[in-house]
C-alpha cells in the first residue's frame, strides 16, 4: 500500500509564541525526521515570527510559514492557503499548544493508508502544569510518563492511560474506545489530495467544529476513519478561549447539520468558491 512520499505537519498558531517554542521543541525530538513544519499563522505579530525563525536557523527542522494579516478569527482561510500551495502528499494537522510525543509523526505515517484519515487523541494540561513545561521534560520524553506529569501537578485521570507504551494495552485500549474517530484539529492527518477533493475548510466556520465538520464532509465523500487516540498522542497546553461565543457555535452548528442531512461532501465556501463543477480552479 502507499505510503506518503512528503508528509507536512500543519501547525495553527495565533500569538502564543512561548507555547510554540514548546511545540516546534516536540517536533524537534521527533524519531521520525522526514517531514515538514507548515506553520498556519492566522495574523500573529513578530513575536512569532521570531520564534519561528530562530528554529529554522538553530534547529534542523524545515518550517515553511504561512501568515495572513490579523483581521479577525480566519483560521479555516490560512489552513486553506496552506491546503493549496503545499507540495506535500500527506498532512497531519495540529496545533500550536500541543506538544508531540517523539513517536509522533511515525505513528502516523505507519498507519496512514489511501481512502482513511487518522483521528489521534490528547491529554489536556492544567495551566500550572503547561507553564512548568521545560525543554529539558520535551527534550528527555520525561513529559509523557504519567508518574512525572502527576508530580508536575496534574490530576491523576484515567486518561493519562493515553501514556502507556504498552502494545498489548494500547491494542486493547484502541478496541474497547468509544470514542468516534472524527476529524480533530489538535491531531489528525490525511492525503492533501482527498482534503483538496471536499475542497478544504468551510471558510464560514469559525471556533467550534470546524474540524469535525471537515471530517464529515470526509466521510460523505467515501473515506473511512482509524482510530489512533492511544497511538499518536500529544499534550494539549491550557490557553484562555476567548473567540468561543454561543452565537458562533449556532450558526457552526446549522452548517454541519445541513452537510450530514443532505450528505455534503463539497463546501462552496472552501478553497475554490462556488459549486464544484463552476468553482475556478
Amino acid at each position: 500500500m502507499d505510503k506518503p512520499k512528503r508528509i507536512g505537519v500543519v501547525i495553527t498558531t495565533y500569538n502564543s509564541p512561548l507555547w510554540l517554542s514548546k511545540v516546534l521543541q516536540g517536533y524537534d525530538n521527533q524519531q521520525d525526521r522526514d517531514f515538514t513544519i507548515l506553520i498556519a499563522d492566522d495574523g500573529s505579530n513578530s513575536d512569532t515570527k521570531a520564534v519561528v525563525d530562530a528554529f529554522g536557523v538553530n534547529s534542523s527542522l524545515s518550517i515553511s510559514h504561512y501568515w495572513h494579516e490579523d483581521r479577525g478569527f480566519r483560521k479555516t482561510e490560512i489552513l486553506n492557503k496552506v491546503i493549496g500551495e503545499t507540495e506535500c502528499d500527506y498532512l497531519i494537522f495540529t496545533d500550536g499548544d500541543c506538544i508531540p510525543r517523539s513517536d509522533f509523526v511515525a505513528v502516523h505515517r505507519q498507519f496512514s493508508a489511501q481512502g482513511v484519515f487518522l483521528s489521534g487523541g490528547y491529554i489536556k494540561l492544567t495551566m500550572p502544569v503547561s507553564e512548568a513545561v521545560s525543554e529539558f521534560e520535551i527534550a528527555d520524553q520525561s513529559l509523557f510518563c504519567k508518574d512525572v506529569l502527576i508530580n508536575m501537578g496534574q490530576p491523576r485521570s484515567f486518561k493519562l492511560t493515553k501514556l502507556t507504551k504498552s502494545p498489548v494495552l494500547v491494542a486493547l485500549l484502541s478496541c474497547l474506545t468509544p470514542t468516534k474517530a472524527t476529524w480533530n484539529g489538535m491531531n489528525s492527518s490525511g492525503w492533501t489530495a482527498d482534503l483538496i477533493s471536499v475542497n478544504g475548510f468551510d471558510e464560514r466556520m469559525q471556533y467550534g467544529g470546524l474540524d469535525r465538520e471537515l471530517g464529515e464532509r470526509l466521510w460523505n465523500s467515501g473515506l473511512k476513519s482509524k482510530q489512533l487516540r492511544y497511538r499518536a498522542v500529544c499534550l494539549h497546553l491550557d490557553h484562555p478561549r476567548g473567540y468561543a461565543k454561543p452565537e458562533i457555535w449556532q450558526k457552526n452548528h446549522h452548517i454541519r447539520k445541513q452537510v450530514i442531512t443532505e450528505g455534503l461532501s463539497w463546501s462552496e465556501f472552501g478553497i475554490r468558491k462556488g459549486p464544484k463543477d463552476e468553482a475556478p480552479l
